[in-house]
């Protein structure tokens, strides 16, 4: 094809503005932090009325959100925006539970914590965490592109690239957090800390598409310590629950219960 019959194609081409934008990402993210948790993000006077203008945010930045992202086929399953938002806004008790014990943890693990406050508002690790577990309750409603989103919006401002599919129970931990990669299918139980640099990844990625749907990632049992740039691959691996993973250390099998692994 030449330069001529080429440029007649491409201007008859159908065009799609749908475009997440990042301001609304941002805003979506602060309007539902704003709620679980009022008076850390923004100055509350009544309380009723900013919790109710939060509500109404929220529906109107997720019907925004939903529109630009042009996932209206899609969704036909989940019936209207309105009763969508709803089945969103219905998991909030459950992702403020998990952030409380997440945040409570944080505290108890950082001695350079002042305040519940100072890691809600400034941690990284806090950010990404809260992120996540908003995006997961979309990806749990099987909204294909938004949940994404929401997790690349964060892992742009913290370096920290959490996928929405993976599960993670609460409480959970990330120090520094800089590098920080958790596949898909990761599986993480309670009171897990990771440390910057740390890899949760598939073993292989040579069959493709092929292995969409397959358990790729590993699972992390309860109380498991994961030092800086540790790297662990595979979905048949499992490390015990009680292990410590040394820095730098490269695994591709399961670890038993109450193990300690060095480089």
């Amino acid at each position: 094809m030449n330069f001529d019959d080429w440029y007649k194609k491409k201007t008859k081409e159908k065009i799609s503005n749908h475009i997440i934008l990042f301001k609304d990402i941002k805003k979506f993210i602060n309007d539902v932090k704003g709620l679980l948790f009022p008076g850390f993000i923004d100055e509350v006077n009544d309380v009723k009325e900013y919790v109710d203008l939060k509500i109404k945010a929220i529906k109107d930045d997720m019907c925004t959100l939903l529109t630009e992202a042009n996932e209206i086929e899609s969704l036909d399953d989940c019936g209207c925006y309105e009763e969508l938002c709803n089945k969103f806004l219905e998991t909030l008790p459950k992702i403020e539970k998990m952030l409380n014990e997440d945040a409570e943890f944080f505290y108890e693990s950082d001695p350079a914590a002042q305040s519940i406050k100072e890691i809600l508002i400034t941690y990284p690790g806090m950010s990404a965490i809260a992120t996540y577990r908003i995006a997961h309750e979309l990806y749990n409603l099987n909204i294909p592109i938004l949940p994404r989103a929401l997790t690349e919006f964060t892992h742009s401002k913290t370096g920290i690239d959490i996928n929405p599919g993976a599960k993670i129970e609460s409480p959970f931990y990330i120090d520094h957090g800089t590098g920080v990669v958790i596949g898909e299918t990761t599986v993480i139980g309670k009171r897990v800390k990771i440390y910057q640099g740390v890899t949760l990844g598939a073993l292989s990625l040579s069959k493709g598409r092929g292995l969409a749907g397959s358990k790729r990632h590993p699972t992390i049992e309860d109380n498991v310590t994961i030092y800086s740039n540790a790297s662990i691959f595979g979905g048949d691996t499992v490390i015990g629950k009680n292990s410590k993973i040394g820095a730098n250390s490269y695994i591709t099998e399961s670890v038993k219960e109450n193990s300690i692994v060095r480089r």
